[in-house]
């Protein structure tokens, strides 16, 4: 589990016990050295003889800005670190060392050596400092007029993967100058490079550039039906370079066949985004830098084989267009899916600018947005339209026990939504000016469009409802003429009965409060809140109109909040909550303001009608997750049946890029299908492994993917990238480090087509998300994705307890709410107070019902008794403390799979305890009853049951009470009929009645 720092310890336990307790062959990466003593980086020197001082000059060509300031171990073939080091010159280019060589033989130069601390899955790694050489020694050697030269044997990197590339060997200064002495003025420097020599360093020029110069051919190879990737390097000698583009041409091959310029893409010039709109990127490169332009090519599968020949062009402003020769020999059979089951050769580059599930259809269970005049339906659900647009009722057709739906709606709103202005002329109300234009571009979604007034202010409405029980609208307000106004608001009236329980704007969930004021402030993730109750509920925020989503879990405030610029006013904005006598009204005030004559303000609002689904009790308690990678025989007889695959993992090693191990992970989904069991993997787009091969590509398209940051963390990254990221988790037994992602980008494209192949290939059964970085529009796509591949897939969702200063003191019921249609449970989680929170905290921010969901316990494993009455325990494989075997022996005992969930808040519960703090939900089936008890009181208490015995189907006269005993929960205890029931603090009881 990699939430939040503070769990780093359990989690690591967590996930490597798993791996060494199930004997697996994947282990730790074999390194050659101890990369704690010494780094990852070598020379191996060779002496000839034995002497009080050689000489070597390495060549290592290095890309961190300040070797003079790093540490040089030097090591003798006895394995002893060698006392006398003068470190004589260090560059860059070159370091020339002097050492006592005590004995002949190889010796080895460490040059990058460096200390980690900080907690283990965020690691502080700094390079050591030069140690103090001996004068005495330096000072005799330094008078002698010859010493004799040890020989250079070759680098070497703790593993292959920590290697420095050929591209990250910084060019020398005779190299450099050899080069720039070539240079034509006015003139690009363009240096093609194919896929296999990936562009690392933009900020410096590698040693095989500057041997070889700019120009060239753009050289390829692929297979017919493949997808070939190459890159340009683009390298601002003297001067910034503005508006760097490339332009295809048409190439041709054997007998006239051709690949069309249209078949050629320039990813850093632009492409689909996350939602599927057309983008373009202009491309600038500062003086002094590089900047590799990647391209691709979408190949025929009909192509004959052979070479085909061409140009494209390099462009920037103002300076002479480059053309660049491109040769592409097509050879071998078709490639399988565009060669993408070998990552490593890029082809899935075409991945980021998908489309796939980018539609307007329906996921299960959601049922198409109708209309019938101004009144619009969904699942459960329906919203009738005033004239300028906004709800003017909203019904909710969801029973209060959450399993079925009523043939009646119930009542949400106490009188229409209003957007109102304020002003010279007094209060006004939007009045229509027109008639609202409805489309519908497909099942899932509605769209309308209005035009309305309030004095001189005139309003345009574009909205849409899709059939998750979103509302979105985009209000545009503009005045013909300047005018001063006292506040721009949106009242929400809801009504009394339904105001009920409150979570959002600062305060965790409970009771509605009778009164509540709010104002903006960037420090907060806060722009809404959710206001209901279980069935019947409305999720409001606030949002401006270039909102992007922040960042989450432990980095918020590298990334925060957009603030609202009409909303928040300049802190004049903010949101007011008032119980009144006749409704409970939500009120979004902007405050006094001067709008310019013509200018265009933009109030966007985003809403969601809860709950988005009923809930299903029986599916729940059937799916028996087991959160721990093992065997699976093992884990079927514990009875779990769906097994929960995290990172850190044999079959899933790689934060967030499960494409690695797909033979092994194809081998374990397998075993599992014929065994009737499930397996879902952790897969997220918060954070990236570094051991994705696409890495340094997205690291070229600046911020678009990757996010900005100050670096550091582990040495990989430190050593590999050039600095502006933020660093993410880090698993050291395996060297796994990640980088954060920037948020809403083409990496989810990647990623939805990435679950599409993981899928296809090897049948995963669903997602463990952990805290993700995505919002709706990706999470539609997810779900559409895996039902098309997998029946029944399964997705829960995750989340440490965000409530807190590092991440802007946001709700995670409410940070996810938005995902909540699409995913079919929750685990909250880490920091989560499973003790000393109420009933209405456990209901609105833990259990997910009042949503449509259902979900487990996590942190110190829970409380049992109070889970129990929520249809929650913890879950198993987690840590030793996290049983639910006993509960499930109870559950099977009592046949829970043909009860009917009813909860403690449905206002005719048929048993009752007669007190607020002890609660009781009931399991009913045929002639019994399972009873969940759970005190929240402070001290021991007795409760007598009322009990509506003819709900129960139960003879009162002739009822039995039972409490079986269930290890670690309750010891057997029988009572009579009116017997007081005493329950311990924090404690209860499951009593099954018959």
């Amino acid at each position: 589990m990699q939430s939040v720092f503070r769990n780093a310890a359990i989690g690591l336990a967590a996930t490597f016990a798993s791996i060494m307790a199930t004997g697996s062959d994947v282990n730790p990466p074999e390194q050659r050295w101890n990369a704690a003593v010494y780094g990852n980086h070598r020379y191996l020197v060779s002496v000839a003889k034995a002497a009080d001082a050689v000489r070597v000059t390495l060549p290592w060509r290095r890309r961190d800005a300040h070797p003079e300031s790093v540490e040089t171990i030097v090591v003798g073939p006895d394995g002893k670190r060698v006392e006398h080091v003068w470190r004589q010159e260090i560059t860059q280019a070159s370091g020339t060392l002097v050492f006592a060589a005590a004995k002949a033989g190889t010796y080895a130069v460490y040059y990058q050596p460096y200390d980690q601390d900080g907690r283990s899955n965020y690691p502080t790694v700094k390079y050591r400092k030069p140690d103090e050489v001996d004068a005495a020694w330096q000072a005799a050697v330094a008078k002698r007029t010859h010493i004799p030269d040890a020989g250079v044997v070759g680098y070497e990197a703790v593993d292959d993967f920590d290697a420095y590339t050929d591209m990250e060997r910084v060019a020398d200064p005779a190299a450099m100058q050899k080069l720039r002495a070539g240079l034509q003025a006015n003139v690009l420097q363009v240096f093609p490079e194919d896929r296999s020599h990936v562009i690392r360093m933009f900020d410096a020029i590698p040693q095989r550039w500057a041997e070889r110069g700019p120009g060239g051919t753009l050289a390829m190879e692929s297979a017919p039906a493949g997808f070939v990737s190459a890159q340009l390097g683009v390298w601002a000698a003297n001067a910034p370079l503005q508006d760097v583009s490339v332009r295809f041409g048409d190439l041709t091959g054997p007998s006239g066949a051709v690949i069309p310029a249209a078949a050629w893409t320039s990813f850093s010039n632009g492409g689909t985004d996350y939602a599927g709109k057309p983008f373009v990127s202009r491309v600038d490169v500062p003086a002094g830098k590089v900047q590799a332009l990647w391209v691709g090519a979408d190949l025929d599968a009909g192509l004959p084989a052979g070479v085909y020949r061409g140009t494209l062009a390099v462009s920037a402003a103002g300076l002479p267009t480059h053309d660049v020769p491109v040769s592409l020999t097509v050879t071998g059979t078709p490639a399988k899916d565009h060669g993408d089951d070998e990552p490593a050769n890029l082809t899935r580059l075409r991945w980021l600018n998908s489309r796939l599930a980018q539609d307007d259809s329906v996921t299960r269970p959601l049922k198409p947005v109708t209309r019938r005049n101004d009144k619009l339906s969904i699942l459960g659900r329906d919203i009738e339209l005033d004239s300028v647009g906004m709800p003017a009722r909203i019904g909710s057709y969801f029973d209060e026990r959450m399993t079925r739906l009523d043939d009646t709606s119930r009542a949400l709103l106490a009188a229409p939504m209003r957007l109102i202005v304020e002003g010279p002329g007094g209060v006004r109300d939007m009045k229509a000016t027109g008639r609202m234009a409805f489309t519908q571009p497909g099942p899932g979604k509605l769209q309308w469009r209005t035009e309305g007034r309030a004095g001189d202010v005139q309003q345009t409405v574009d909205a849409t409802l899709e059939a998750d029980g979103t509302l979105s609208y985009q209000i545009a307000l503009t005045s013909p003429r300047a005018v001063d106004l006292s506040d721009i608001r949106f009242e929400v009236p809801l009504k009394l009965d339904a105001a009920r329980y409150m979570l959002g704007l600062g305060r965790t969930g409970d009771t509605v409060p009778k009164q509540f004021d709010w104002q903006w402030n960037v420090e907060h993730n806060q722009d809404g809140l959710w206001i209901g109750d279980v069935n019947a509920g409305l999720e409001l925020h606030l949002r401006d109109e270039h909102y992007s989503r922040p960042l989450n879990t432990n980095f918020y405030h590298q990334k925060p909040l957009v603030m609202p610029g009409s909303w928040d006013n300049g802190g004049k904005g903010g949101i007011r909550l008032r119980q009144d006598s006749d409704a409970y009204r939500v009120v979004a005030f902007s405050g006094p303001r001067h709008m310019q004559a013509g200018e265009t303000l933009r109030y966007d609002i985003v809403m969601r009608v809860t709950p988005f689904k009923t809930i299903d009790p029986v599916a729940h308690f059937a799916e028996r997750f087991f959160h721990k990678y093992g065997p699976l025989a093992d884990i079927q007889a514990q009875g779990a049946n769906v097994v929960n695959i995290h990172h850190a993992t044999p079959i899933n090693p790689w934060i967030n890029y499960p494409f690695l191990t797909p033979d092994a992970m194809r081998a374990y989904v397998d075993e599992a299908h014929r065994r009737n069991m499930r397996v879902k993997i952790y897969d997220t787009v918060r954070e990236l492994s570094n051991r994705s091969p696409e890495l340094p590509m997205l690291e070229s398209l600046g911020h678009e993917v990757i996010s900005a940051g100050k670096g550091g963390g582990a040495s990989w990254l430190q050593e590999h990238l050039d600095g502006d990221y933020i660093p993410a988790w880090y698993v050291p037994e395996i060297r796994d480090a990640a980088v954060i992602n920037a948020g809403q980008s083409r990496w989810h494209n990647y990623y939805i087509e990435g679950l599409d192949w993981v899928a296809r290939n090897v049948g995963i059964d669903g997602l463990y998300l952990d805290d993700v970085a995505y919002d709706r529009t990706t999470m539609k796509r997810v779900r559409k994705v895996l039902d098309a591949r997998r029946p029944h897939a399964l997705i829960d969702l995750h989340s440490a307890n965000q409530y807190n200063p590092r991440d802007g003191y946001i709700n995670s019921a409410l940070l996810y709410m938005e995902l909540f249609p699409y995913i079919d449970r929750l685990w909250f989680g880490e920091e989560f107070d499973y003790e000393g929170t109420s009933p209405n905290y456990w209901l609105t921010e833990l259990s997910g019902i009042p949503y449509g969901l259902m979900g487990e316990m996590l942190q110190h494993d829970g409380n049992p008794w109070r889970g129990m009455v929520f249809g929650m325990t913890n879950r198993l494989g987690w840590s030793d403390g996290s049983d639910p075997r006993p509960l499930w022996k109870a559950w099977d005992a009592f046949g829970i799979e043909k009860a009917e969930m009813i909860g403690w808040w449905v206002h005719d519960a048929p048993v009752r305890t007669g007190r607020d703090d002890v609660l009781a939900t009931s399991y009913v089936r045929d002639g019994q009853t399972m009873i969940a008890i759970a005190s929240w009181a402070k001290t021991p208490v007795e409760v007598h049951l009322s009990i509506d015995w003819k709900a129960l189907g139960i003879d009162g006269g002739k009822a039995t009470f039972v409490a079986p005993a269930i290890d670690k929960f309750q010891a057997g205890r029988e009572w009579r009929p009116g017997d007081a029931i005493e329950v311990a603090p924090g404690k209860g009881w499951l009593i099954v009645v018959k």
